[in-house]
């Protein structure tokens, strides 16, 4: 058997994100007589899926400290590395940089996946990428629409880097358990939203909306996962509208998937998004989705298919929607049906088969397009 291809997989952080938890569903799953994965990320205090990537074979490093370009360089010239796959913007074109001062004998093939819409980036970060770009020999973006956002598109491939779908729905089995866990009484309708608590993901909105809702239907029940640097101010919003138990705000939960399994209805009020895992793990999970048109996601779902899509930053708008699935249990089901037939189009295994393409492709001088 030939020696597997070394993979070094650069990313900003290991804290509980979407791009990482994407990054331990490819490791999990990939063809492990084949390639032989690493990891290095740059902020210590992210580091919640270390022990997660290390459960699957694969060697973990932080490259915190000022010197840590000459660190990445180093990592990157090893022999032991063939590809390297960056999911950060900022490693993405570090380690381009880096790659070109290498001999060429050592210099590794550079495959990068954009996870986020360019406009969101720091101005100095997208100067640097778009200077960089061209040395890449792959690039990727997790949807139509954050391809769209990026310079040279026309050589970005979008490929929707799934999740493992079974199991994410055995986490149904766990439903019961933890409605009871959380107090919900069976007849009260929950929506979960899972996302960090970040200006884009428009949490401000959604507790507007929440309150507008359960003024309407008792029964109406939230409950919100995630952690953020706007903590403080949602924590203060949701004093000031006066929510107390009606929506709940648990925080950073290892057992997110347990929390959307145990909901009635799935909900994102983002205003920027790439393709959210959360939302795919709920389309998994069947459950019927509310959400904005933000970014990826009306790629994902369709209105009134699996999801009811409004308008960004209209809370209004949210609220009915809420209103309206609260209200009709059977279009809960439909929708709900037709997000577990969706999930199929996600599945981790899918976009496994076609990385390991690319990276045999780039390592042996092979043209990458899927077309």
């Amino acid at each position: 058997m030939p020696e597997p291809l070394g993979v070094l997989h650069l990313i900003k952080g290991l804290g509980p994100g979407g791009a990482e938890q994407l990054l331990v569903q490819q490791a999990r799953c990939r063809d492990q007589t084949r390639f032989d994965y690493q990891v290095a990320y740059l902020v210590p205090e992210k580091d919640h899926l270390v022990a997660a990537l290390e459960a699957a074979d694969v060697a973990v490093q932080c490259l915190d400290g000022p010197d840590w370009p000459i660190a990445l360089r180093n990592l990157a010239g090893l022999p032991s590395i063939d590809v390297v796959h960056a999911h950060s913007p900022v490693m993405a074109s570090a380690v381009r940089v880096a790659a070109r001062t290498l001999p060429a004998a050592r210099r590794p093939r550079l495959v990068t996946t954009e996870h986020n819409r360019w406009p969101r980036h720091h101005r100095l970060t997208r100067a640097a990428n778009r200077l960089t770009l061209r040395w890449d020999d792959a690039t990727l973006a997790v949807s139509d629409d954050v391809a769209a956002t990026m310079p040279g598109r026309a050589t970005v491939e979008s490929l929707v880097h799934g999740i493992d779908v079974a199991a994410v729905r055995s986490q149904l089995d766990h439903r019961s358990p933890m409605r009871r866990e959380l107090g919900f009484a069976e007849h009260e309708i929950v929506v979960a939203n899972v996302a960090n608590l970040r200006r884009e993901k428009a949490h401000d909105v959604l507790l507007r909306a929440a309150a507008s809702a359960i003024a309407v239907d008792e029964r109406l029940r939230f409950v919100i996962v995630g952690q953020g640097p706007l903590a403080a101010e949602i924590h203060r919003l949701h004093h000031e509208l006066g929510l107390g138990d009606r929506v709940r705000l648990l925080g950073y939960r290892a057992d997110a998937t347990r929390v959307v399994a145990a909901s009635d209805v799935f909900t994102l009020s983002s205003r920027h998004e790439g393709l959210p895992v959360a939302l795919m793990e709920a389309l998994a999970l069947a459950r019927p989705v509310v959400a904005t048109t933000a970014g990826g996601i009306p790629q994902a779902v369709t209105h009134d298919r699996e999801a009811l899509l409004v308008d960004v930053d209209d809370h209004g708008s949210l609220a009915e929607a809420y209103l309206a699935l609260a209200g009709d249990a059977p279009r809960r089901a439909r929708l709900g049906a037709a997000a577990d037939r969706r999930a199929e189009a996600f599945d981790v295994r899918r976009t496994i088969g076609r990385l390991e393409s690319v990276y045999a492709a780039v390592v042996n001088g092979e043209p990458t397009s899927s077309r």
